[in-house]
């Protein structure tokens, strides 16, 4: 036999709970009453009062009576015959009161039934659908399934308030999950990039020695070769380097950071000349809690992605800083936009990823270490592009970190 569910259980206890006190009482009700009538009855006493009374008004009638006296008689016959009908009746409805009770306690429980059912069919659907749909929830939840759209079912705004709260948990839960995985997958990733910077170091430095040896000793018709040698042997470097920055977090002390001073000088440093380059910087700027190289670091990654961008349409960047909120928390904006060729929407989403790139000899790493620059100082980053058109990369950073974060580590 299947159980009942929980609906079918609140049900049979709501009507329980309204039937089983109604039936209770209509048994001591129809029992008191049955009790209480014959004490209450006087059928037989009223019987023999009038009985006597007869006799004694057709003794009293041999005597010889005024016209007073026997209008009184007469008065005092009716009155005993109008009591031996009244008696007659109640002995009727005596008779017959157990079964009209009977049957009026069977008809009032009905109704009571009838009402119960009603409510307790409500009550139950009112509170077992949002029950079941919670119940629900939680095992979607606890399965890391998204929670189903749509209205809100028919019930007590309570359920409407949990529903809300367990959709923010859901999502709290959803992005814990998403920051673990991608904690998990950076790690390994900076754990090889670590390991192949490493192993590129390592032969670099004898193969530079070497090759600024030949540069000396060979002569002129290999110097072409040397030359090439030398070129390969610093894009290598760059490398190595690159892969470093990417192995290892943000370290050093924090102190405050004039962001828009640092942007100045990174522009001044990153763009060429040939590159029409803008800088906007809010008055009041307040000052970031961070560590400064790996910011400038991450600035300059980003400005040399926007200038390669454009260069070869000879198009223009321009850097905008302005304070904003992150979080509920203070925060300043570094807004770099580009006139270059714009990022397909199809690619858009993986610029931030390690090791991805369309450039001929890139490791795709620029982006991947300032985003990762700008997660360690407890920031975020979004890129928006249109092709044709040009890209923007946003970097915000709090004015100061939530917890100790990364760069204490």
């Amino acid at each position: 036999m299947k159980p009942l569910g929980f609906r079918g259980r609140l049900l049979l206890i709501l009507l329980l709970f309204a039937l089983l006190p109604s039936i209770a009482l209509t048994l001591a009700w129809t029992s008191a009453v049955q009790w209480a009538i014959p004490l209450v009855g006087a059928t037989g006493a009223v019987e023999r009062l009038v009985t006597s009374g007869e006799r004694a008004i057709a003794a009293a009638r041999t005597a010889p009576l005024g016209a007073s006296e026997r209008e009184a008689l007469a008065a005092h016959e009716r009155a005993l015959q109008e009591s031996r009908v009244r008696a007659q009746q109640f002995a009727l409805v005596q008779r017959r009161a157990p079964a009209a009770l009977v049957i009026l306690a069977a008809g009032l429980l009905a109704v009571v039934a009838l009402v119960a059912s009603r409510v307790a069919g409500h009550l139950s659907r009112a509170l077992g659908r949002p029950l079941g749909e919670l119940v629900e929830w939680a095992d979607l939840i606890g399965r890391g399934a998204p929670l189903p759209e749509g209205p809100p079912r028919r019930g007590a705004p309570e359920f409407e308030a949990l529903r809300r709260r367990m959709r923010a948990m859901a999502a709290a839960l959803e992005q814990s999950r998403v920051r673990a995985l991608e904690a998990e997958r950076l790690a390994a990733l900076r754990e090889t990039a670590r390991q192949v910077a490493h192993e590129l170091k390592n032969p670099l430095t004898p193969i530079r020695f070497a090759v600024a040896r030949l540069k000396r000793e060979v002569p002129a018709a290999l110097g072409e070769t040397v030359e090439v040698l030398e070129v390969e042997t610093e894009r290598l470097d760059r490398m190595a380097r690159s892969f470093s920055q990417f192995g290892r977090l943000p370290e050093g002390p924090r102190a405050p950071v004039d962001v828009g001073e640092l942007l100045r000088y990174s522009v001044r440093a990153t763009v060429p000349p040939e590159v029409d380059a803008r800088v906007h910087v809010d008055d009041g700027l307040p000052m970031v809690e961070g560590q400064y190289d790996a910011l400038a670091r991450a600035v300059s990654n980003v400005l040399i992605n926007a200038v390669e961008a454009c260069g070869e349409r000879g198009g223009s960047v321009s850097v905008d800083v302005r304070r904003t909120t992150l979080d509920g928390r203070d925060a300043v904006e570094v807004a770099v936009s580009d006139t270059g060729r714009g990022i397909p929407a199809e690619r858009l989403g993986r610029i931030w990823e390690p090791y991805v790139t369309h450039k001929p000899g890139g490791t795709g790493l620029g982006l991947a270490i300032a985003r990762q620059t700008v997660l360690a100082h407890d920031g975020a980053v979004t890129a928006d592009s249109t092709p044709g058109v040009g890209t923007r990369v946003r970097l915000v950073l709090p004015t100061s970190p939530a917890t100790n974060g990364a760069l204490d580590e």
